[in-house]
């Protein structure tokens, strides 16, 4: 199975650079931010399953753990898949305008305990939740029990040691995750959303790989947002913590 032929060709400088521009929109317009974010990522996980499948997403069933107030639910309704969000948090299901007319179905449970029946799913994703989770790896273990055989999970975390691993405390957690939630509470006058410790947690692309290892399952896996040639950062220990940004594991069961 080589699931990445297809995104290979799609991960160019000229998508790197443009996803990179729409990062200074996170805080101040989510809307544009998880939007952009959105398509781009229905359009790698359509790669990938093209990949591994030799067909697309129409009639396929995603399911998107953590998937918020359902930014990415018209993306997937817009190649014909069966989109279903999985959210804990009530008000981060309604965090955006316009949530009841978003396509798709939505359920209000944990990623850590999915309300799903062992290989009901044909995706699997998980989309920069993982580094939010006391437990990332139950998440993901959660996530390869509801796939059916055959089918993707494709799990995509933040790495800690990476420019964006503090999220909106920018590069101050390089001094510390606790420090830096402290440093952004005096400044704003609150706590950080991602708060260190409670919502926010230092996850390693070591420990992801070694996890995804594990399993026996992984496929593939790549800098989300790099470049084709920048690939290779993955193999190289050390340096992949603070290069990669986000790291992608593909699994099969």
């Amino acid at each position: 199975m080589r699931p990445t032929g297809d995104f290979a060709r799609r991960a160019n400088l000229t998508r790197a650079v443009r996803l990179l521009a729409e990062f200074r929109f996170e805080q101040s317009d989510p809307a544009r931010f998880y939007g952009a974010l959105a398509r781009d990522t229905a359009d790698m996980v359509a790669d990938l399953w093209l990949g591994a499948t030799g067909a697309g997403l129409a009639g396929r069933t995603v399911l998107d753990v953590g998937g918020g107030p359902g930014y990415f639910a018209d993306a997937f309704a817009a190649r014909s898949a069966h989109y279903i969000g999985v959210e804990p948090d009530p008000a981060e299901m309604h965090a955006a305008p316009g949530t009841e007319r978003r396509s798709g179905t939505f359920v209000r449970a944990s990623g850590m305990a999915l309300p799903f029946a062992d290989a009901s799913v044909d995706v699997c994703l998980s989309s920069n939740v993982a580094e939010h989770v006391p437990r990332p790896w139950q998440l993901g273990n959660e996530m390869l029990r509801v796939t059916r055989p055959g089918g993707l999970a494709v799990l995509s975390f933040t790495v800690w040691l990476g420019p964006f691993g503090g999220h909106e405390t920018g590069l101050a957690h390089y001094l510390g995750g606790a420090r830096a939630a402290a440093r952004y509470t005096r400044r704003h006058g609150h706590p950080p959303k991602n708060n260190y410790g409670s919502s926010l947690f230092a996850v390693s692309a070591a420990d992801g790989l070694a996890w995804a290892q594990s399993t026996g399952a992984l496929v593939a896996t790549f800098p989300r947002y790099h470049p084709r040639w920048a690939w290779q950062l993955v193999s190289m220990p050390v340096l992949r913590e603070f290069l990669v940004s986000n790291l992608v594991l593909v699994l099969s069961p």
